[in-house]
């Protein structure tokens, strides 16, 4: 599919840029034929005023930085008695005089019976005044309209060539940019559906054994256990599938969800009363330092979350007898939340896929869980434009939230 997306992307580029190229050429090449013309149609009437026999007046066009001139002769006609008699008066045509090319090539023109044109036969063109007496018609040779012409056709079609060359290479490295985000969105949407395949493949099966049992037992002699197995893993089941809603809400609603001033300090106040009871229970004791009065942006109950997750996290991987340290600081302008505890060293490899999907570490961390509560965490985070970063040194497992906040409320 992305290679699909990658190819199109690719096509509507050089498309859209050919389509550019070809107007912008094709109005420049007309303009530079019409420019010519003109020019041609100058030397015309310059060569018709001029009534030295042998003169060679400067005529002609700029072609490559130098001034080319136009080969050109004029000629006179005289009407005796219906017989059109030539004589070639001037020019840089010789040897044209009384010659059957020069009968051939007034019969076209006469022919034509018009002030102006060409001779295509013999790339010519032509221009006619009547002065009584006799008629003069100029010509110019369009070879040299046409070899400009045809030189500039050449250049515009190197530049275009190499312009479509060298687009087509910005454009294979601006499609695997562009896709990049959704290649990775895409490869991490089947790694989801895989994991979570996974996670509900091994319930599904206990549930199925358990509820096979108690179908082959006798009414009588069906233990409750079975019945609490099958009741246990659909629990399970079913806090698995709210964990992956909640992700994938946290995930998806990016910016559109209607955030409002929230007091951080309130909330992290309020997770910490109430996982004080948990971590009293466990063995654990929670040490907390709240900076009052600091105001955010967000959704509370998405912040809530955040922090139950964080110290969550801490009561599963905390040894027992020791402390859980919940800060919330004001650092310049963002809001720092950190949550601390000891513990077991956690490996870089091991750091650096933390908050990715359905991860767990090996048994060296042996918490329960499905994987999803740090992933959940930083989606979260990420939504309220924050960062949440995980560091291990000197026996201590730290988990950073940062968030920028509005204002700080003096405390009253």
């Amino acid at each position: 599919m992305i290679r699909k997306l990658q190819i199109k992307f690719v096509a509507m580029c050089m498309i859209l840029v050919t389509a550019v190229l070809g107007v912008v050429f094709t109005a420049v090449f007309f303009s530079a034929k019409q420019n010519i013309e003109v020019i041609s149609h100058q030397v015309l009437q310059r060569v018709m005023e001029d009534d030295t026999p042998s003169g060679r007046p400067d005529l002609g066009l700029n072609r490559g930085g130098e001034d080319v001139l136009l080969p050109y002769f004029t000629v006179n006609l005289w009407d005796r008695s219906g017989i059109y008699e030539a004589f070639v008066t001037g020019g840089t045509y010789s040897n044209l005089q009384d010659t059957q090319e020069l009968q051939t090539i007034l019969t076209d023109c006469l022919q034509q019976n018009r002030p102006e044109g060409t001779i295509h036969s013999y790339g010519l063109r032509y221009l006619r005044r009547d002065y009584g007496l006799y008629e003069r018609i100029a010509f110019v040779d369009m070879s040299m309209e046409q070899a400009t012409l045809q030189e500039i056709m050449g250049s515009y079609l190197q530049i275009g060539l190499a312009a479509l060359l060298l687009l087509l290479g910005v454009s294979i490295l601006l499609a695997r940019w562009a896709t990049r985000p959704v290649a990775k969105a895409w490869q991490q949407q089947r790694q989801f559906l895989s994991d979570a395949s996974h996670e509900l493949k091994t319930p599904l099966t206990v549930i199925l054994s358990n509820a096979e049992l108690l179908e082959a037992a006798p009414l009588e002699d069906r233990p409750a256990r079975w019945a609490d197995n099958i009741r246990s893993e659909a629990g399970q089941m079913k806090s698995l599938v709210e964990e992956m809603l909640t992700l994938f809400r946290a995930e998806s609603v990016r910016r559109e969800t209607a955030f409002s001033e929230v007091d951080l300090s309130d909330v992290v106040t309020d997770a910490a009363l109430r996982f004080e009871p948990v971590v009293f229970e466990s063995g654990r004791r929670l040490l907390y330092t709240i900076d009052e009065g600091l105001q955010v942006s967000g959704d509370r109950d998405a912040l809530e979350r955040l922090t139950g997750i964080l110290l969550d996290n801490a009561v599963k991987y905390a040894p027992q007898g020791t402390d859980i340290r919940l800060t919330l600081t004001h650092q310049d302008r963002t809001a720092c939340l950190t949550v601390e505890n000891g513990g077991d060293p956690i490996p870089p490899e091991v750091a650096a896929h933390l908050f990715d999907r359905f991860y767990r570490a090996d048994s060296s961390r042996t918490g329960t869980g499905f994987g999803l509560g740090l992933a959940i965490a930083r989606a979260i985070a990420q939504n309220h434009k924050g960062n949440i970063t995980c560091r291990s040194q000197e026996g201590v497992n730290r988990f950073s939230v940062t968030l920028p906040i509005l204002r700080q409320k003096e405390a009253q």
